[in-house]
């Protein structure tokens, strides 16, 4: 196999194009290899818009950056036909080394994807020589392409939530298949609220989902996310997980903390004391002697301390109708604990939280689904945006979501 064969081997060419020139550049640092080719005498090119052989109309020059060959950078260099098609007219021929419209080849591209999938886009860049711009299109590029394959015929349970796409109030809504044990993200949306439910049935619609078939969405207590389910998703019914009923009580608590912080000195290393599981998360020796001091003193801290570690006995019921009796108990025995102390306002906002949503709560104990997995995508997607720096704009972070976790992801694996 001489040179010219290697070459063509390593570019994915074959007839009728043929390498017809090769030289190296030294004058340029790092030194450039340029590979001009051309197709035989006489040819038939494929229209591409209906696949017919045509001959060719004219030509024109095109430049493709491909992978270095060895240390040098390396540029294909052909002359493209223009077919005339007795159909389409004349149209610009497809070459078989790189995808309509792109200034790479198909194998850079897919060792530019390789590197994305393991590092930061910017780092990546770094390594291939192009700009992160110029990286993030082609990426967006096959991301899309993917995504607008995507089935969604057999969706029937969905999981979603908000995470930061960079600070400020800045968020996309991520919506997740809640029976598929991989790769579960389906739609991602700028902003939060009751507009991203009218755009994920819109996205459904499109690719081969139907609204009515979801029977079930595991999120948060948000009331513009249940008015939009409600709209959107007609037939579905909500169930609230147990984490974001633990999450608005110990919320509560910290705000009583804060205010009361403000009002009385409290002992040191307070703060943990009270937010830590007193349990499982092993309070350390100066966060008991923390919790002594605030039981001792009767802080409203404690009351509110109290309160939300009494959860812990609606999450032990057994049965729904356990877990609403437990519920009903629950809310009785904590409004007598909190009284009229104004400090206390926001657990009794939180009491009235779960009042209010207390039957989407106890699906929780009848449901297959918890909302566990979301809140472990999230930790993921904001561990990328960290260890990237931050994202230029929410387009970015929307594409990342679907590399990292979403069906996108296996297809960019097999490019």
């Amino acid at each position: 196999m001489d040179s010219q064969q290697v070459l063509l081997l390593g570019l994915g060419i074959e007839a009728p194009w043929k390498l017809v020139d090769q030289h190296l550049d030294t004058d340029k640092q790092p030194h450039e290899l340029h590979l001009e080719i051309r197709a035989g005498r006489g040819a038939k090119y494929a229209c591409p818009v209906c696949g017919r052989e045509c001959p060719a109309h004219d030509f024109q020059e095109k430049t493709w950056c491909h992978l270095n060959f060895f240390q040098h950078h390396c540029y294909v260099h052909a002359s493209v036909p223009r077919v005339k098609c007795p159909e389409h007219g004349v149209k610009l021929a497809e070459v078989p080394w790189a995808r309509k419209g792109s200034a790479f080849t198909l194998l850079f591209e897919q060792a530019a994807l390789a590197l994305a999938r393991e590092m930061p886009v910017n780092a990546a860049a770094r390594i291939i020589g192009i700009t992160d711009k110029r990286l993030w299109r082609i990426i967006q590029h096959y991301v899309g392409q993917a995504v607008a394959d995507f089935d969604l015929s057999n969706v029937k349970a969905v999981g979603l939530d908000e995470t930061a796409s960079k600070r400020g109030h800045n968020y996309v809504t991520v919506f997740i298949d809640m029976e598929r044990r991989s790769e579960p993200v389906l739609f991602v949306t700028p902003g939060k609220g009751k507009e991203t439910l009218k755009q994920f049935k819109g996205f459904l619609e499109d690719h081969q989902g139907r609204p009515e078939q979801i029977r079930e969405v595991v999120c948060d207590m948000s009331p513009a996310f249940l008015s939009g389910i409600e709209a959107q998703l007609p037939n579905a019914q909500v169930t609230v997980d147990w984490f974001h009923i633990v999450q608005t009580f110990t919320r509560a608590l910290d705000d009583v903390r804060k205010q009361e912080s403000h009002i009385a000195p409290l002992p040191k290393h307070t703060r943990w004391a009270v937010l830590k599981n007193a349990i499982a998360d092993h309070l350390t020796v100066n966060q008991l002697n923390a919790l002594g001091d605030l039981l001792a003193q009767g802080f409203d801290t404690v009351t509110a301390w109290r309160v939300k570690e009494r959860l812990k006995w609606i999450r032990q019921a057994r049965t729904p109708r356990a877990a609403r009796w437990r519920i009903t108990r629950f809310i009785n025995y904590a409004s007598g604990l909190v009284g009229d102390s104004h400090l206390l306002e926001p657990v009794r906002k939180a009491l009235q939280t779960l009042r209010t949503h207390a039957e989407r709560v106890i699906r929780r104990w009848t449901s297959t689904y918890t909302n566990a997995r979301m809140e472990g995508l999230n930790s993921l997607f904001q561990a990328a945006r960290a260890r990237a720096r931050g994202y230029r704009n929410t387009e970015t972070f929307i594409t990342m979501i679907y590399m990292i976790a979403s069906p996108a992801g296996s297809v960019l694996k097999s490019i």
